[in-house]
């Protein structure tokens, strides 16, 4: 029975862990960095010298009424009619849009004249356990420009659950 409660409590122990590290693993793009969201930035620039992966955020922020932020179709993206193709619509000015899944993602500005005006951009999300580099929207930077390249710190992490284990099952054991 002991056995079991142990094995419980470091199962628990790793998956609490692994959840933790991956939310902390998780990057926070602010959308044209110090621009922002704004009119007279390459956005897809932008877009194309980071490496997004799934978990990742992007925060908008922008002047309220002026601006707002639609994730769209890419036909409503080459095109910048959105009276069709949102899929969705933010507008508070301080928008954080959680890329959920690895897949294209389309953005822009749906203010008139604003996506044409170069309010947009296109990006690539990969897994979230990918470990190579590579660019979102296209070819290729040589490092993912965070804080920890994507998978850097896994091991350390896996070490951490591992010593975090043996010892729970150190003090539950007889000798």
């Amino acid at each position: 029975m002991e056995a079991h409660m142990v094995l419980l409590l470091a199962s628990t122990t790793l998956l609490i862990s692994s959840a933790i590290l991956n939310q902390a693993c998780a990057e926070t793009y602010m959308v044209g960095d110090g621009d922002k969201w704004s009119t007279g930035v390459n956005y897809l620039t932008w877009s194309e010298k980071h490496s997004f992966v799934v978990g990742d955020v992007l925060f908008f922020s922008y002047v309220k009424g002026q601006h707002d932020a639609c994730e769209v179709t890419e036909e409503t993206y080459r095109t910048c009619d959105s009276s069709t193709g949102v899929i969705s619509s933010y507008a508070s000015g301080q928008d954080r849009v959680a890329l959920a899944e690895a897949r294209d993602y389309w953005f822009v500005c749906s203010t008139a004249g604003h996506c044409n005006g170069g309010m947009k951009f296109r990006l690539t999300v990969r897994p979230g356990n990918s470990t190579s580099p590579g660019n979102s929207a296209a070819t290729e930077p040589a490092t993912r420009p965070s804080a920890a390249p994507p998978g850097g710190g896994w091991w350390m992490a896996g070490l951490l659950c591992l010593v975090a284990a043996v010892g729970s099952l150190q003090l539950h054991l007889p000798f």
